[in-house]
This record gives C-alpha cells, structure tokens and sequence, in this order.
C-alpha cells in the first residue's frame, strides 16, 4: 500500500496524485522551448510547430503531429503565414490560427482539408490572441484583432461571425480573457488592468469593483455614455482588496467555474456567472503564470486549479495550503475531465484528485470496507486464518456490498494493470459469499478495463481514464480509432464487445475500405479484389459510399469496379451518372426492374444528350425505349412523334396522326392528320387501317353536310350513333343513303332503325317497316321494342309473324299465358311447357296448369 500512496499528496479533505502516463517517444533538441504547443483532449494528439534553429530567411517552421506517447504522426515545413494559435477540434482536426485571420484546417495525418477566414477587418488589424473552444454547438474560434475588438465563431462546420461590441478605453489586446458557454450563449471575460468586462452579442457590461470609489464613478460615466452597455455586473464576491488587476484567469472544463488570479498574488476560485465564491488562496507568487487550468473531479467537492511557472507547478484548492511540484523542464497543461495532463520534453503526467473509492481502500490505517476485503483476499492468498477475521469484521458490519463495489470502482480509476487485477480478484473473492450480488458491474468494469489497456498502449497512445472513456463512448472510441487508421484494433474491440455489426465491425470495415482506394501506388484490380475479399458479407457496408470515395479521389475505372459488387442498383445508378457513365447506368437500372429508376437515367440523359444521340441510344434499350414512349403519351406528345420519325414506324405514326386528330376542334386540322395517317398506314402497308380512317374522313365530310344542310350537329358522332340521329330526326332518305354507301349489314341497320323509331313512339312507320320487306332479324325483336316501350297492343301485331321457335317467348313477352301454352303444347317442348307452367299462378291459372301437366307428361313419355 506504501507504494500506491508514495505519489499522493495532501490537500485540505482531499489528495492528488501525478501518474507518469509515458516516456515521450519523441526526440525533441530542446524539449518545449520556442514551441507553440496544442493538445487535444481526451488523451488526444499533440501538436507543436517548432520554430527553426537558425532563423533566416528561408528556414521555416516544422508542424508535427504527436500521439499522446511521443509516436509521429505528421510532419510537415509550415509554408503559410504566421500562426497565433493551434487548437484541436472535437473531431481530432487541427486548427491552425494565422495571423491575417484565415484559419487552416488539418486532419491527424497531417493532410489539408479546407480553410476560412475570421473576416475582412482582420486582414486588415491581424490578430493579436485566439483561442479555441468547445460548446454545445460544437467547435469554435475566438480571437481579439489589433483594433482591440473581438470575434467569435461558435461552430466552424456552420461558420457564422459574430463581431463583439468595443470594449471602452481598450488599447491591444487585454491583460487576460476566456470564453464562458452560459445556457446555450458564448460570452467573452475579459481583464484590462483593474477593469473586468463580460461581452456578449449585444452589450460590453463592466463588472464593477465596489471597494474603490473611482473605479464606481467611472462606470456610471460608462453608463450613461455607453449605448452598448446595458446592465452591471458586480465584483466576483470575496475577491482581495489588495488586488489592483487580475493577469490570468482560467475556466473549468465543464465552463461552470472560472479561476482569476491578481497580480497581488491572490488566486479567486467561484461559479462562471461571477455570483458565487468557492475558495481564495494566496499563492505568494505575484509572477504572473504562464498557464493556469482547472483540476476537478466530476461530482468532486473539492476546487483545485493548477497554476504553472517556468520551473513551478503549484495546485491551490480550498484550503490555504498548497501542493508544489518543481519542473525540471518545459512543460505543457492540458485541461482533462477528471484532471490536468502534463506534457515535457521527456515524460507525459496525470494530475488528478484521487478518487474516494481509492482513498477509502489505500489510505494509512483505513478502515472502509474495500480496504478490509482487499486485506482479506490478500491474507487469502498467503493461505491465513486472518482471512477469515478480516471477511467476519466485514460481514458483521453488513458491509460486504459495498466493499465488493469499492474494489470495482477503485479498478477502474487505477492506472497499473497490476493494481487493477489485485483490486478485481479481491472484489471477486467478496462476491462469492454474496447470494445476490449483481453481476453486471464487475463484469462491466473487466470488459472496460481491457479496452482501456488497449488503448492505453504506447504503440496506440491514448491516455483515457475511466471517466473519460464512459463520457465519450464507446462509439467515439471507435470512430477515434478509426481515425487514426487503427482498424484491427477497432475491429477487435468491437467484436470484444459483441457491438452489433453495422455499427461495429460494418462501420470500421467501411472506413478501411475507404482509406484503401486512396492508395495509389496499388493498381484498381487489386484494390477491388482487396476490398470484396474483405467485407464479404459484411452487413451494413454499402459498396456505393466506397466508390464514390474512389471517384473523388480521381480512380473512376475503381469506382466501376467496386459498383459491381453494389447490390442494391437504386445506389449504383446514381454515382454511375455522376461520372457519365450513363449508358452503365440504364443498363443496371433496367436489370432492376425498378421503372423509377430506369425514368430517371432517361430523363438525365434526355438534358444531358442532343436530341438524336438520346434517340439513338434508347432505340438499343428496348425497355427504357417502351418507357420512355409511354410517358410520352401522357407528358410530350411532340417527342413521342419524333420518336416515331427517328424509328420510321409508320404504323405509330398513323396512330399518333389519328389520336391527334380527335384533339382538333376544327374541321380541316382534324381532316388534314387523318390524311397524313392515311398516308403513314399506306407507307406501313396496313390496308385495313387506311381504309377505316379514309372512311372516317368520308363520314366527317357527310356530317359537315349534314350540319350546313339541316343544323344537326352531327359531327364528331360515330357511324352509328349518326344513323341513330338521323332515323330520330326523320331523315330516313339520307340515313338510307348512309347505310348504302358505308355498306352498313342489314340486321345493325334494322336494328338501329326499329330500336329508333320505338324511341320515338312512330308505331304508324315502324308497322310498314316492318311489311317493307321480310325483317333479317326476325320479328321477335318488334315485339320486345314494343313492350319495352310499354306498347303491348303494338306488339301483338307482331307475335303472328315470329317464327314457331320463338312464338312462347313473344306470347310470355305480352302476357299472354293461353297463347304460350298452345304454342308449347304444339311445339311438344318440355323446357318450353316448364317456362309457361312457371308463369302460371295455382288460383288463377288452375285449369291451365292442369293442361300443361298433361302436355309434359305426354311429352317426357316421347
């Protein structure tokens, strides 16, 4: 245990540690001197842009990319402009802050990837300081110019400026300044001198000193000057009298606190809205630092902030007591979640508050439950009865829970495979004398703890502690992982965790392959054939997002082949056409079967071809042609006939002439398409159709004559629906002549003409129609005209002139039930003599049925 607890330091209630993390694999002359130092959070890469050795003209700096252990990632002469500051974005991307204003942007490999400017008016002033930071909108951008004003960009993925009101009687740039992230609002603190002022969107609001009777008057001249300046802000409570400014200040990772240090010396701890005091200690150092940075625990009680000189590393918290660390060489704070890393020329430390858990098992002469089991286990393994005396303390204290749960936190929060493993197997050993004790949190804490190992590995060189890994995610891990091209161990990891595959093993295989077609010293079969081998099966992977990689990376034959192993063809097409490959893209879209696709390569193609190239290419595709041709019909008329033109299909012409035609409202037009179609059926060699649309003609010119003659508005009807008007109006002269010159049979015509002048109750004509000759079609038909028209005096005119066959039917039709029974009887039909005998009514009809029963007796016998 005196090992453990040989790097712990006293503070007030609590302790603090510094963990080394690695010896830097980097090889660095000088260490951190002249270097302009960035590090990204979350055990994050390390930047630093290395000024040259022997300055000249032509010497340039070195911007080099780290792992958090010292591995190189990048490294590249920076040919730019002067750069202010470097920052890493929650994506792992780099920021490079010049000093026109114009910011670059880096991925960890050190490859370009697009840039932005902070605006006009800082080309002009350029900048003095910058600062990146992290809010809930993302990554941001602040800097203040050489006309002392300062601009804010809170997302550079959605880049919006915003310029900052002016901040009265500020020449330069101020004495220190922090961005704060307040309820969804970024804010700049600033310090000039003894002046402390909050800027927002709108307003520049000094927080007013009370103790000092000028400094109040001045404000209330700012106020009553000063449109911008809306409200006051009264001194951070508790804050030294003796302090005339304040030369840094810093904000927590959480942007809940702020720390102000004075240039008595005197360090300010409280809440970021200024309105509640934590702690004051006085550091006696009136230096002012080079950094300062917060170090507190989630959830901790304690404040602590640690505040760095030249060869000084001091940690001040609640109490007046301090912790002094000497540096024995340039170094570097990096704010974490749960602590502050520190980075040298030759090591690379964690400074933590040690958590409770830990305290509570490894402090001198603890007591707690979790220092009782892992004693017990301890003497367990030396084979001693103390074992026993120990887990019997425990149990009588009804603490066995609890100290089983201390030994899987304090795991977690350890460093030391080997203190993790101890802590583990005593946690282990005081469950199995627990019936019910959950098992999900020891094995969660084991199944984190060999992802973090992992990743804690010097090759990897990423530093997370607990807290840290279970705040970014799992997911996070991966996409980390990803990033940096580490793919069997993401792949591992996530098998490790039974991830599910389109998220896991899916997702990292995708990004490989990506990567993988951006190799162009490998030629494209072999790439595709690498990729396909690879993902196989893979769920989740879409071939297409690959190709499409491969064709911004100018390898369009790669592409091709890595769409071929696309099954789904909705995502083929779409790439295909984007790199012109349209005759491709038709092909794959017909072999979908899916219409909607197929619509859409020909409607690309149809904007993107002559009129002719798009013709002819349709005319190979017989499918895309049928389609295309069919909305046509609905949508382009003048396209379909040009396709028909293109195709010399006269047959389609015709028909595309005649439809046409019926769309003409005048005469002649309609007149003159019918001809052309008469022409294209002669060309198509269609007999029959020419001679029905030329007989269409000759009936339009018999109805205009018609029209002019008796104003009938005949024209447009059909052959028949025109015999129809005629025989109605009285015209029987010229529907004569109709019949006779379009060769109408006789039985539609009598039909027509019988049917026409039942309509109109012409009884007088329809009787000597019906004597002008023998009737084609039987007389049985007057008799049903007749009753339909409810004329049954006219009908038995007729029932004498129909044939036998027929005779009960015409009988039946006028109600006669005698005369259908003679006529049955005579006839000796038994279906005949039924259908009368169900006429028949039992009272009425008595002597009828009786007859008929006879008559289908007689005639079953035959």
């Amino acid at each position: 245990m005196a090992f453990i607890t040989a790097n712990w330091n006293p503070l007030g209630e609590a302790f603090y540690r510094k963990i080394e993390l690695y010896e830097m694999g980097w090889s660095l002359r000088d260490g951190l001197k002249e270097c302009l130092v960035a590090a990204a959070p979350y055990g994050g890469p390390i930047a630093l842009l290395r000024q040259p050795q022997r300055p000249s003209s032509s010497a340039r700096p070195q911007l080099e990319i780290y792992s958090s252990s010292g591995a190189n990632m990048a490294s590249f002469p920076w040919k730019s402009g002067p750069v202010r500051q470097l920052g890493w974005t929650v994506c792992d991307d780099l920021l490079c802050i010049q000093e026109d204003g114009t910011v670059l942007i880096y991925d960890l490999f050190g490859a370009f990837k697009r840039h932005f400017s902070m605006g006009n008016e800082v080309v002009q002033n350029q900048v003095l300081e910058a600062k990146v930071f992290h809010s809930p909108y993302g990554t941001g951008v602040a800097i203040v110019t050489g006309a002392s004003r300062f601009t804010l960009a809170t997302n550079i993925d959605d880049l919006k400026l915003r310029r900052l009101p002016e901040v009265p009687g500020l020449q330069g740039a101020p004495s220190c300044w922090v961005v704060l992230t307040q309820d969804r609002q970024t804010k700049v603190l600033l310090a000039n001198g003894v002046d402390l002022y909050i800027l927002d969107n709108t307003s520049c609001t000094p927080v007013v000193r009370q103790t000092q009777t000028t400094y109040s008057l001045l404000c209330l001249i700012i106020l009553a000057l000063s449109p911008l300046t809306v409200c006051v802000f009264q001194t951070p409570p508790g804050l030294s009298p003796q302090a005339c400014s304040i030369v840094n200040m810093a904000v927590s990772f959480s942007y809940k606190y702020l720390a102000l240090f004075t240039d008595s010396g005197h360090l300010w701890m409280g809440s970021a809205n200024l309105k509640d005091k934590l702690s004051e200690v006085d550091t006696k150092v009136r230096t002012p630092p080079k950094q300062m940075v917060w170090c507190r625990r989630p959830k901790s009680q304690q404040p602590s902030v640690v505040i760095m000189w030249d060869r000084l590393l001091l940690v001040a918290g609640e109490c007046t007591d301090t912790i002094q660390y000497t540096l024995d060489e340039e170094s570097v704070c990096v704010a974490e979640l749960d602590g502050v890393r520190i980075i040298g020329g030759s090591r690379h430390e964690l400074l933590q508050e040690v958590p409770s858990a830990c305290q509570d098992i490894f402090k001198i002469a603890s007591m707690a439950p979790g220092a009782l089991l892992l004693e017990a286990h301890k003497e367990y393994e030396k084979s001693s009865q103390k074992a026993d005396e120990y887990l019997r303390e425990i149990k009588e204290q009804s603490v066995l829970g609890e100290a089983v749960r201390q030994c899987v936190e304090a795991a977690g929060y350890e460093h030391e495979p080997e203190t993790q493993k101890t802590l583990l197997r005593a946690a282990s050993f005081g469950k199995c004398f627990l019936s019910n004790y959950p098992p999900e949190p020891f094995v969660s804490m084991c199944r984190d703890l060999k992802v973090l190992n992992s990743v804690r590995e010097y090759t990897v060189g990423i530093p997370l502690t607990h807290t840290q890994y279970k705040q970014m995610t799992v997911q996070v891990l991966i996409d980390r992982l990803v990033y940096r091209k580490l793919y069997p161990l993401a792949i591992e990891i996530c098998r490790y965790l039974k991830t599910p595959e389109y998220q896991g093993v899916s997702r990292v295989l995708k990004h490989w392959a990506c990567c993988k077609v951006q190799q162009k010293e490998e030629p494209d079969e072999s790439i595709a054939h690498a990729v396909s081998v690879k993902l196989g099966e893979a769920a989740g992977i879409s071939y297409s997002e690959i190709a499409a990689r491969a064709y911004e990376c100018g390898r369009t034959e790669l592409a091709i082949k890595l769409l071929e192993f696309e099954p789904r063809s909705g995502e083929q097409v779409p790439l295909l056409l984007k790199m012109k490959r349209s005759q491709l893209a038709l092909s794959k879209a017909i072999e979908s079967g899916d219409t909607d696709l197929v619509y859409t390569v020909v409607t690309y193609l149809k904007n993107e071809m002559n009129r002719g190239d798009f013709f002819m290419t349709l005319r190979n595709q017989p499918v895309a042609l049928s389609l295309y041709r069919q909305f046509c019909k609905h949508q382009e008329q003048d396209t379909l006939k040009d396709l028909f033109n293109q195709d010399d299909d006269h047959q389609e012409l015709g028909n595309f002439y005649v439809k046409a035609s019926y769309k003409e409202k005048k005469l002649e037009a309609r007149l003159s398409l019918l001809q052309s179609a008469v022409d294209e059926y002669n060309k198509a060699k269609n007999e029959f159709a020419a001679k029905a649309t030329e007989e269409e003609m000759k009936l339009l010119r018999f109805q205009r004559r018609l029209d002019e003659e008796k104003g009938e508005a005949l024209l447009g009807l059909s052959l028949q629906e025109t015999l129809h008007a005629l025989l109605t109006s009285n015209f029987h002269k010229q529907a004569e002549q109709l019949y006779r010159d379009f060769r109408v049979p006789d039985k539609r015509y009598w039909w027509l003409k019988l049917t026409a002048l039942a309509e109109k109750d012409d009884w007088e004509e329809m009787e000597k129609f019906a004597k002008s000759k023998k009737s084609p079609i039987g007389y049985l038909p007057f008799v049903e005209v007749c009753v339909k028209q409810h004329n049954k005096y006219e009908a038995k005119k007729y029932v004498s002139k129909v044939t036998p066959e027929q005779k009960v039917k015409a009988h039946l039709a006028i109600g006669d039930l005698e005369g259908a029974a003679e006529a049955a009887i005579e006839r000796r039909s038994e279906g005949e003599i039924s259908t009368v005998l169900s006429r028949c009514s039992p009272t009425t009809d008595r002597a009828l049925l009786e007859r008929l029963n006879r008559a289908r007796s007689t005639a079953a016998k035959k």
